[in-house]
């Protein structure tokens, strides 16, 4: 299981695991959990140099130095503000034991980058959770020099001069190749813009267990492979195909024929056994031809609204959820029949795109349902009344919204969010490969499937985002350029995680 703490809840677990183990246990384990990465990114041993803050973020880089054998030069450039807790006074006499050099750190720009010349990686140990913005003149001219685009840069915890909590960047921050971060993922870390800082993201285990992790309240969540796992539905040894899942597609029009074949391959390659597709008459036979497995039920269009959903009424008898909204036309007749199906009926319900539209001005009346709502945020910003969404109002954004409104929602973008009033999920698989027209609707269909399948909104809208984003990463591994979105519908079953054994430094993204 994967832990996503605030800096609050992080320092809390810390003190309860401390009480237990001791905290030189703790900052022990750290040390080596980073000479680990340390190793595997220099197996040969090399020059290496830290940035060192006053507080225990510099001790984890004392002990990780003292963990690494002879063959690295290894040099540790110290704020001598420092204030040692006994931890760190433990790792510090180690690491002079193991022949660790010790410099002041340097306050000018000059001095900074030429302590790291030579060196074949820099770590920034400058202040983790800690970290307050803006950052200090005092560490400037050390954050400047630590920079991915120079050197290989390692941030222990949090790269410096990025909110960990909030995901905000000050003007001078790490630009880091990799973080390990310790013992649970910051919220901050997977959030944008601060996950451009980030790199390559590790999460170390340094022996507080999961009960002290989960024994503190949490506000964010996330999944990694086994958690995922975990979550997607398993087909029964004796299955039929609707039992194995039937969502209802409605979507399409004339100007947007492809949304509805994308989101009906999305909910037939996320598992469901019977896909069936209410479009209007005159889009049928297109849709046929690029349907093969999933039933196609025409629509007339020159039904009035109550007809219409009548119709829909009926046909949804046989399916197990409702996904709604991909392609369909912006007219009050279609958003009738949106609002009018979703008040009528009481199946799970996955609402995207023009279905948003229509329901922009009646979240009131989605109050109670079973639903999960998917903008990007420029759907967003009209669906909560309140504008565009700035990177780092993202989450207080939507949180404001879920907790107005009681609907789960689903926010897109490279750090996706789902939250259904009670946590917010952040999405740890988002690809810039999913920036092409369709991919949404892919993922809807997805959501459908899910739902169909038994999974409860919140849990279906974590899901398929996770999925969403490997299956765009595995897409953009086959075709590096010129990704679409039939390629990530595609790539759903070769996305599907690999059983892995833990062995306590699980790599994020």
């Amino acid at each position: 299981m994967i832990f996503v703490l605030a800096p609050d809840e992080m320092r809390a677990a810390d003190a309860s695991a401390a009480r237990g183990a001791g905290q030189e246990a703790l900052m022990r384990n750290a040390g080596e959990r980073i000479a680990q990465r340390v190793r595997s990114r220099l197996p040969r041993g090399g020059r290496i140099v830290a940035f060192a803050g006053p507080g225990d973020n510099g001790g984890d880089a004392f002990a990780a130095f003292a963990a690494l054998d002879g063959s690295y030069e290894r040099t540790i450039l110290c704020d001598g503000a420092a204030r040692a807790s006994p931890a760190r006074g433990a790792a510090e006499a180690r690491a002079a034991q193991s022949g660790v050099l010790l410099r002041e750190l340097p306050q000018r720009a000059e001095d900074a980058v030429g302590a790291t010349a030579g060196s074949a990686l820099a770590i920034d140990a400058l202040f983790g959770t800690g970290s307050r913005l803006p950052v200090g003149d005092r560490y400037a001219a050390a954050i400047r020099a630590l920079d991915a685009r120079r050197l290989a840069v390692l941030a222990i915890d949090v790269p410096s001069g990025i909110d960990s909590q909030s995901g905000a960047v000050a003007d001078v921050a790490v630009r880091a190749t990799e973080t390990v971060t310790l013992a649970a993922l910051k919220p901050g870390l997977l959030l944008m813009p601060a996950r451009e800082c980030v790199g390559e993201l590790w999460c170390a285990d340094i022996g507080i267990g999961d009960a002290t992790l989960a024994a503190h309240a949490r506000r964010y969540a996330a999944l990694d492979d086994d958690a995922f796992a975990a979550l997607l539905p398993h087909r029964p040894l004796e299955s039929e195909k609707r039992s194995s899942g039937a969502p209802l597609v409605i979507a399409g029009s004339r100007q947007f024929p492809g949304a509805a074949v994308l989101c009906a391959l999305g909910a037939a390659r996320a598992g469901a056994g019977y896909v069936t597709v209410a479009a209007p008459a005159a889009d049928a036979n297109a849709l046929r031809m690029h349907l093969v497995e999933q039933v196609v039920v025409e629509l007339d269009e020159a039904a009035s609204a109550e007809q219409a959903i009548a119709t829909l009424c009926e046909i949804a008898q046989r399916n197990t959820s409702i996904a709604i909204g991909p392609g369909l036309g912006l007219d009050d007749r279609t958003g009738e029949i949106v609002r009018g199906l979703i008040a009528r009926l009481d199946l799970p319900v996955v609402a995207d795109a023009s279905a948003l539209f229509h329901l922009a001005k009646h979240t009131g009346e989605l109050r109670g349902k079973r639903i999960v709502l998917t903008p990007h945020a420029g759907e967003f910003a009209r669906l909560s009344g309140k504008g565009t969404v700035a990177a780092h109002e993202r989450v207080s954004r939507l949180r404001e919204f879920v907790s107005r409104t009681g609907i789960t929602t689903l926010l897109k973008g490279l750090d996706t969010l789902v939250d259904d009033g009670t946590r917010t999920f952040i999405n740890t698989t988002g690809t810039n490969a999913l920036a092409t027209a369709g991919t949404g609707d892919v993922l809807t269909g997805m959501i459908g499937t899910l739902l169909a399948q038994g999974l409860a909104p919140f849990d279906a809208a974590c899901a398929g985002a996770y999925w969403h984003g490997r299956a765009g990463h595995a897409a953009a591994a086959k075709r590096p350029v010129g990704v679409i979105a039939r390629d990530v519908a595609a790539a759903l079953a070769a996305a599907l995680p690999p059983a892995t054994a833990p062995d306590g430094l699980r790599r994020v993204y």
